[in-house]
Parts: C-alpha cells; structure tokens; sequence
C-alpha cells in the first residue's frame, strides 16, 4: 500500500459562482515526482495555492504528513508559485540571508543551495539585474532553504534556456533520493516527461486523469485524449 504524503479530498475553490477547482482528489506518493498538467487556466495554480496556504478552499479537505493541513506544516514545505519573491536591491546571497532570518532557519545551508541552483557566480549583482532564468533558479533556491521535505513548484523551467532545463532536470531526479517528494505544475508536456514517474490532469478546474507514468509513455497522447474527454480518471 501507497504512503501518502499528500492528500486532497474534494478540494474546491469558488470565486462567486465559478469554480476555478472542483471537487479535486489528489494523492501525492511520498518519494515521487508528481507532474500536475492541465492546459492554461485549468485550474493548476489554485490548486497549488490551495495545498500552501494562498488560498483557503471553499470546501474539502487537506491532509499531509498524515494530519489535516495545518499551517505549521508550512515548516516542512517549500514552494515556489508563480512569481518568486525577490528582493531586487539586493544579491543572491542576501536574498537567501533575508529569507534564511525571515523564516527563522539556518543561515549555513545558503552556501549549498547557491550551487545547487548554479548562482555562486553572481556575486554582487543585485537581483533586479538578473535574468529570468536566473530570477527563477532563485525563487527555487528560497524553497529549498529549509530542506522541505515536500517541494511545490509551479511552472519551475519559466525562462530557463536549454542548458537550465538541463541542470534543473538532473536536480529533481536527485531529490526523491535525499528523501524529498517534488509536486510540479506544467504545460510542458515534452519536459514534464523527463521528470515526473507520477501525473494528475486537470481539466476546467477538474482532475481528469491520475496515475503513475513510464518515461517512455506517450504522455503527449495521454493529456489529448484525457482533456478532450475520452479517457476516466
């Protein structure tokens, strides 16, 4: 039997009438790579802040670790959603400092996660100046500070060019073996690929298909048939 280390449970999210998430059941093994696909607007990026706290759901429920979501568990998760929060003026390393002091962890894995993200080199250019690829290799540097046991990332490769993608694939497939479970979101399909063993596709705010993947599966075809409505979860 499955260990779960996330769970959702007819999550839902209404903005007046309109349901961005509806009625979604997700569950995330521990140790995976689980792919969270859709098309844009399907509903991905709530459903991503909804499991971190952005949002609070209409209905439903949360669990992780085992226990219904808390905020305290936000201890033990990194996460990256859509922009990452920069602070411009400053560098690399004072970002990481500002974050490291903020969330009350320590200050001596920054040197680490510098080189895991490739921005060592940067020294003191300020943040402001960097591109988007490497804004966003700094965003992922902030999750990982608090080595999270549960990384939610969302559309992770924005602005990373094909060496980036590169590095940034070889760093996911490491991490389940440092006891970390990776939840992504993408539209990628080609990338998404490549990285994840387990997927959920969302659909008009729906999940329409969950299941583990093979690499060498044709998830291209899988994704077309699942949102045009002729395969089941």
């Amino acid at each position: 039997m499955k260990e779960y280390i996330l769970e959702t449970k007819n999550l839902t999210k209404a903005y007046g009438r309109r349901l961005a998430v509806k009625n979604v059941s997700l569950q995330i093994p521990k140790g995976s790579v689980y792919g969270l696909l859709g098309p844009n607007g399907a509903g991905k990026s709530t459903a991503l802040k909804l499991l971190t706290g952005l949002l609070r759901p209409s209905a439903g429920d949360i669990l992780v670790f085992g226990e219904p979501w808390r905020r305290k568990h936000l201890e033990r998760i990194g996460a990256l959603i859509e922009t990452p929060a920069l602070y411009g003026n400053l560098t690399a390393l004072e970002n990481l400092l500002v974050h490291a002091t903020l969330l009350g962890l320590p200050k001596g894995r920054i040197d680490e996660v510098l080189g895991q993200v490739d921005l060592k080199h940067t020294g003191k250019k300020l943040a402001s100046q960097f591109s988007m690829g490497m804004k966003q290799r700094l965003g992922i540097g902030i999750a990982l500070l608090g080595y999270p046991e549960l990384l939610i990332l969302d559309e992770p490769t924005n602005g990373l060019d094909p060496l980036g993608i590169q590095a940034f694939r070889e760093f996911i497939h490491l991490l389940p073996e440092r006891g970390m479970t990776v939840i992504l979101s993408s539209h990628i399909l080609t990338e998404v690929s490549q990285l994840v063993d387990h997927i959920g596709i969302i659909s008009d705010g729906e999940l329409k298909f969950q299941g583990e993947i093979s690499h060498d599966q044709d998830l291209e075809e899988l994704f077309m048939e699942t949102v045009r409505g002729r395969t089941n979860a």
